[in-house]
């Protein structure tokens, strides 16, 4: 089975300038992840979204690339029924003409 998780959009902590040290900026994580399948027992996205916001949210990191990989490792660590999963995490407001963002 795969789950989706598309566009989820919440502000963050996340970078190296004082300036997005101190002020909360958007982040959007795009996730793909293929796990196991075996009723009754589910994959309960509701909670993944918590768990994913919370966790970049708590974290406070400085580079996305720490961001993406501590996510990877914080789900794959909860979810252990993951078999597979692919992250995007984009800071869509750091750059004016585009949109900054890294997958794993």
């Amino acid at each position: 089975m795969t789950i989706r998780i598309e566009a989820l959009e919440f502000e963050a902590i996340i970078g190296l300038l004082d300036v997005e040290r101190d002020r909360v900026q958007r982040v959007r994580i795009d996730l793909e992840a293929e796990y196991d399948y075996r009723p009754p027992a589910y994959l309960d996205y509701a909670q993944m979204v918590e768990t994913i916001k919370t966790h970049i949210i708590t974290k406070r990191y400085e580079l996305l690339e720490e961001a993406l990989e501590g996510l990877h490792t914080t789900l794959r660590t909860t979810y252990p029924e993951i078999t597979s999963l692919h992250i995007t995490i984009a800071k869509p407001d750091i750059l004016p003409d585009c949109v900054v963002s890294l997958h794993l």
